[in-house]
């Protein structure tokens, strides 16, 4: 069964770094666009980046603009959000999603921050909290 798994969360300081990781089971992420998400406590999941299949496009929600970087390894069949300068209202739990084999490949080469966008697989998710 196809499955996403993200990991790299954790505890970190304000101004700190973590790195993401996206990675599947039964299928190649890299083979799809794939949007990252959070959801804080007591709010809905926000977008807040993404990338197409060939990394053409790539976008980032104002929020984390110039401070996370999306990117993807096909080697490692990954993708990854590099994050820094973390600050404590990046808390919250992360998710990333992927398009998958049922659309066209049209969808594949968009990239889209919608968590109610065409995303047919997503991850359990993984905790990043910032605090001192």
């Amino acid at each position: 069964q196809a499955q996403l798994v993200e990991s790299g969360g954790g505890l970190v300081q304000p101004g700190g770094s973590l790195r993401l990781s996206c990675t599947a089971s039964g299928f190649s992420v890299t083979d799809y666009a794939v949007g990252w998400f959070r959801q804080a406590p007591g709010k809905e999941r926000e977008g807040i980046s993404c990338v197409s299949k060939d990394g053409a496009n790539v976008n980032y929600a104002a929020s984390v603009k110039g401070r996370f970087t999306v990117s993807s390894d096909t080697a490692e069949k990954t993708v990854y959000l590099q994050m820094s300068g973390l600050k404590p209202e990046d808390t919250g739990t992360y998710y990333c999603a992927a398009t998958g084999p049922g659309f066209g490949p049209i969808v594949h080469t968009m990239c889209m921050m919608d968590p109610q966008g065409p995303y047919d697989h997503w991850g359990q998710g993984t905790q990043v909290t910032v605090s001192a």
